[in-house]
């Protein structure tokens, strides 16, 4: 019988839970970031682009003018 030694490799991702955690962390980070950033440029490019000019018929206003 031989005497087989598993190698604990810290740098992978299943076996480090700090690094796991860590990883995680940033790309919730990330993602939110890029959730807001979407969302601010929605909202930029729908924007309120100011009041629009209507005509009014005269004898529709508070002092109506009448023929």
């Amino acid at each position: 019988m031989q005497h087989e030694e598993i190698e604990n490799n810290n740098t992978d991702i299943a076996r480090s839970w700090v690094s796991t955690s860590r990883f995680l962390f940033y790309c919730q980070v990330a993602i939110v970031l890029a959730l807001f950033a979407g969302m601010t440029y929605g909202l930029y490019v729908n924007r309120y682009k100011g009041k629009p000019k209507v005509e009014i018929p005269t004898n529709t206003q508070y002092n109506p003018q009448y023929k």
